[in-house]
């Protein structure tokens, strides 16, 4: 589940942060028709859950809300298909998977719900590490374009420190996960697992 995830926020970053997006720009009208409608849809899906109760409510009225704010982010995108406006609606997007896998986790127990909630954050964690790596890449290069072959130089190396940035970021997630696993194991066993996952990992 965690590798289909990942295979989708990859390519749903490609698209995002390409020079060649196709979206086209909303009217103003049309996107105030659209604001309402996703206001109209949540309010009936929200309503939908009142039948519910315990957990499964729980996680039905934080669906609802998700995909609402992630509907929402994506028409600003179509209103007006600027980087910010892309960058807002992949953290949107991992935001509300995280609040939704958060409250699914909340069906396991003891070790098994930490490494749920603890890979749920990783993911969460990896998307928005992408994302603004992409963002300040996409930015430095518009400088860049602005100005002289200095300023190339200078983006290129602003990229590559984002980039550096968001792997730091994306290990520290992944380590985590790999350590609250360990958890699970007797103490000898348990040692020489964190001790992997330090050596793995880099820590």
């Amino acid at each position: 589940m965690n590798k289909l995830n990942i295979t989708t926020i990859a390519a749903a970053l490609s698209i995002v942060f390409s020079a060649g997006v196709m979206a086209q720009s909303m009217s103003k009208d049309a996107y105030k028709i659209a604001v309402d409608r996703t206001t109209a849809d949540y309010t009936t899906e929200k309503a939908s859950c009142d039948v519910l109760s315990g957990n499964t409510k729980d996680i039905c009225l934080t669906t609802a809300k998700s995909k609402e704010q992630i509907a929402k982010a994506d028409l600003e995108v179509r209103y007006e298909p600027t980087a910010k406006n892309r960058y807002q609606a992949l953290v949107a997007k991992a935001e509300g998977d995280y609040a939704v896998a958060n409250e699914k986790c909340d069906e396991k127990a003891g070790n098994d719900k930490d490494i749920c909630v603890k890979e749920a954050k990783a993911i969460e964690t990896r998307v928005k590490a992408d994302a603004e790596a992409q963002l300040k890449t996409a930015d430095a290069n518009k400088v860049a374009n602005e100005k002289s072959a200095e300023a190339a130089v200078k983006a290129r190396a602003e990229g590559a420190e984002a980039r550096q940035e968001a792997a730091a970021d994306k290990r520290d997630a992944d380590y985590a996960v790999a350590k609250e696993k360990c958890d699970s194991l007797a103490s000898g066993a348990k040692d020489i697992c964190v001790n992997e996952a330090k050596a793995k990992f880099g820590k």
